[in-house]
């Protein structure tokens, strides 16, 4: 790993790394915030996947999350949210291709051989973690994020229930399969069989038995991707059908905008902090 910078924060440090990624065969770019702490102490880690166009320095910058995170002694992770470079293709949309992985491993031409998000945040990037981070309490672990990246969350951790003690999401697409985003995405990513969908549609994979022990979901209720894109309310309506246990929370007045993640961010460090 090659440290891009290093500032003191809230108590803490912030910082920015890049490495080559055997998975997305690219360089990758994640940053970390790190509470200080006794020596030889070992601290919770919460992940968070930002959403369309994103970079790890949208929600580093504007997530308005170290002060929360330092009182409550929690690392911060934020990974890219696709494979960067000058090979790796790309389309004219925004909602597909560089800054809309999706957090799925890619089998379609030409994505296959470089998006590979799933397979980055659930194997290799953790694993480096653990490596080079000591202070990474790797058995404590919540995931957040917001619209893409709150799918990616709410997906990654239902498939690894066993792995992330704490769930959250702010304004997450939760059914790609019934949504414009999700139908171009994925059916470019994974060809047009929806069956091969369902592993990454949240409502899908509680319809088919995967669980959580709790989950937290901001949505705002002025979010003009509402209606067509984000759908909240078939998530609700997987949860009440499955038993599974939710909190959804619609914030009046509040759109898709980093003003609305802030607004909520030391919430959901406060809620992973006490499950972790």
């Amino acid at each position: 790993m090659e440290q891009v910078s290093a500032n003191r924060s809230h108590g803490g440090t912030q910082t920015v790394w890049t490495h080559q990624s055997a998975e997305t065969l690219t360089a990758m770019t994640f940053s970390v915030f790190v509470p200080d702490h006794a020596p030889g102490a070992r601290l919770p880690v919460l992940w968070y996947l930002s959403g369309l166009t994103c970079t790890h320095a949208n929600v580093t910058e504007k997530g308005e999350y170290r002060a929360a995170c330092a009182e409550a002694g929690v690392i911060f992770i934020a990974p890219d949210t696709s494979p960067r470079g000058d090979d790796v293709p790309d389309d004219e949309g925004y909602d597909f291709g560089k800054g809309a992985g999706f957090y799925v491993d890619a089998t379609q031409e030409p994505w296959a051989a470089n998006f590979r998000m799933r397979s980055y945040i659930e194997q290799e990037l953790p694993e480096l973690v653990a490596e080079q981070f000591p202070m990474a309490d790797m058995d404590r672990q919540g995931i957040t994020g917001h619209s893409m990246g709150g799918h990616g969350a709410l997906t990654i951790a239902l498939r690894n229930p066993s792995r992330f003690k704490s769930v959250s999401a702010f304004a997450p697409i939760v059914s790609p399969l019934d949504c414009p985003w999700g139908e171009k995405a994925l059916g470019g990513y994974l060809g047009s069989d929806k069956a091969a969908w369902r592993e990454y549609d949240a409502c899908a994979l509680i319809e088919d038995g995967a669980r959580l022990p709790d989950l937290l979901v901001d949505q705002g209720e002025a979010d003009g991707f509402l209606a067509e894109q984000l759908k909240t309310e078939l998530l609700i309506k997987a949860c009440v059908a499955a038993g599974q246990p939710a909190t959804v929370r619609m914030q009046p007045g509040y759109d898709h905008s980093y003003y609305f993640i802030s607004s909520f961010m030391a919430e959901h460090v406060g809620w992973h902090a006490a499950r972790l």
